[in-house]
């Protein structure tokens, strides 16, 4: 039979187990890719599956003055797409990180 000091220091070891996989989880994350879309294409914003901005490409037809609100708004529309994506990636990415370490879907990491 363990003692309580014992099952302490299990249950510490586990938790530190835990924290390295999600930070390995995390930046694993940041060198995923996505892109979003806007414009059929017009607009393109790629990001990383965190959600960091890694690139923005804008069809030159755009580049115009009076075309300044529609590409404005082109612009957000694609982070967006992208952002959705990313999030998307990443909630996968942490499902299969949390499957890997026995831990039930949807269980909230208090960290």
């Amino acid at each position: 039979m363990k003692s309580m000091e014992e099952m302490i220091k299990a249950a510490q070891q586990a938790a530190e187990t835990i924290q390295k996989q999600m930070n390995e989880t995390q930046a694993k994350l940041d060198t995923m890719e996505v892109e979003g879309l806007s414009g059929g294409g017009l607009v393109r914003i790629r990001c990383s599956a965190k959600g960091r901005v890694i690139g923005v490409a804008i069809d030159d037809s755009l580049m115009q003055p009076s075309e300044k609100q529609m590409l404005e708004d082109l612009i957000a529309a694609a982070y967006n797409d992208a952002r959705v994506k990313a999030d998307s990636v990443a909630n996968e990415e942490l499902a299969k990180a949390q499957q890997g370490m026995g831990l039930p879907p949807g269980f909230k990491m208090p960290f």
